[in-house]
């Protein structure tokens, strides 16, 4: 089993190849959780995870023939980018299989940093099984993403960096998805101080771990889809497995929703960007899933790696849950004039009007009326009952609302 042996061996390997990231306090994130919270900036790694620590130190360990062959792995994104980068570091040939809907960010960045990408199969797992027949074909080192305990090592090397960052810390919360991450900082914050809490969280969509636990063994859960792609594993670790059941406190879940919400609220509030893994921990506390109320809780922020179109649904979902972006629906004579009583009604409200479309042909409104569908930058559900009070002013009533504007 791993010890914390292994994860001071693997600091020492690793020390001059990473970045020691920050652990910062948040006062708005202790605000809105009721917890005292830090986040270990994890996203600021080179390649953007924290995935960059293992793929280290199991690529520092390899003899001259293994390096001469090379390496190969798969990857849902991080890790590949990760191997890929200390590859090129060390001069070695990588190989990365990516299942097929691997975001293009992770793709594009991968093979940015000089690996060879093969796209295979619908999920992590059906890659790591094409990747396994590609190995028996070319002599690769097959370096496993989590159930490898120089992976888990160097994952570990957060649990130390974050004792020395706050040594007061009484819970920790970490993303689980093969487990790597959870078991190698558990073995290095319970080896060092056994009274804190180590926690992991993982989506509900895939609850492989939590799953696992409850099996006393690995089980396959069902593939689903998950904004949390980099957790998204359908079979934890055996190894991990044997790691987290011993050091690790409890696991909690939480839904895609909870997830998008912390992202957004990362983005907004911390002007901090993290994937859908990343922000599990935070989505957690948010959702009071974890017994730490008033307690110093260190948050690890896993990884940033989101594509850009992601977060624009996101914060599209979140401007219209918090009543920032409405959609109202008016029935207006069809005359001269209708339209500009329309936006002065708007404009009274203070509102801000972002899209506008008329539908004579196809809504169900009387022949000479016509619908008018406003889309509108607001400041919250208090504005848009302002917004409505002046469409009344003028005779106008929204009909149909969208379920943006219904509470």
């Amino acid at each position: 089993m791993l010890s914390f042996r292994d994860i001071e061996a693997a600091r020492v390997r690793v020390r001059d190849s990473l970045f020691l990231t920050p652990c910062a306090e948040s006062q708005t994130l202790s605000r809105l959780t009721g917890a005292r919270v830090w986040l270990k900036l994890e996203n600021l790694q080179m390649t953007g995870s924290f995935k960059e620590r293992g793929a280290a130190n199991r690529l520092a360990t390899l003899g001259p023939d293994e390096r001469a062959a090379g390496v190969i792995t798969a990857s849902a994104g991080n890790h590949g980018q990760a191997l890929a980068y200390h590859g090129a570091r060390l001069s070695l040939s990588v190989k990365v299989v990516m299942p097929e809907g691997t975001p293009l960010n992770k793709v594009q960045a991968t093979r940015g940093f000089g690996a060879e990408v093969v796209l295979a199969g619908a999920t992590y797992d059906d890659a790591a099984e094409h990747a396994a027949r590609l190995r028996a074909a070319d002599g690769r080192v097959y370096v496993h993403p989590f159930d490898d305990e120089l992976v888990m090592a160097g994952q570990g090397t957060i649990g130390l960096e974050l004792l020395e960052q706050n040594p007061y810390v009484e819970a920790v919360v970490v993303p689980i998805g093969g487990g790597g991450l959870a078991a190698g900082l558990a073995v290095a914050i319970k080896e060092t101080n056994p009274r804190i809490k180590v926690y992991g969280v993982q989506t509900a969509a895939l609850p492989s771990m939590a799953r696992a636990l409850e099996a006393g063994h690995p089980v396959v859960v069902p593939s689903a889809k998950t904004i949390a792609d980099g957790i998204a594993v359908k079979r934890a670790g055996a190894r991990t497995l044997e790691v987290v059941r011993r050091y690790v406190d409890d696991i909690a879940l939480v839904d895609e929703e909870e997830i998008a919400e912390a992202i957004l609220v990362l983005l907004e509030r911390e002007k901090t960007v993290a994937e859908g893994a990343g922000a599990v921990g935070l989505a957690a506390l948010l959702a009071r899933r974890l017994p730490v109320d008033g307690k110093r809780v260190a948050v690890v922020l896993s990884g940033g790696n989101i594509d850009v179109n992601v977060v624009s649904r996101i914060i599209e979902r979140g401007l219209v849950k918090t009543g920032r972006l409405a959609r109202t629906r008016v029935v207006v004579p069809d005359v001269a004039g209708a339209l500009a009583g329309v936006t002065r009604a708007v404009a009274a409200a203070g509102a801000n009007i972002v899209e506008i479309r008329h539908d004579r042909a196809f809504a169900e409104a009387a022949l000479g009326e016509t619908v008018i569908e406003l889309c509108l930058e607001t400041r919250g559900f208090d504005h848009i009952a302002e917004v409505h009070a002046e469409l009344a002013k003028v005779g106008v009533r929204p009909v149909e609302q969208g379920r943006e504007s219904n509470r």
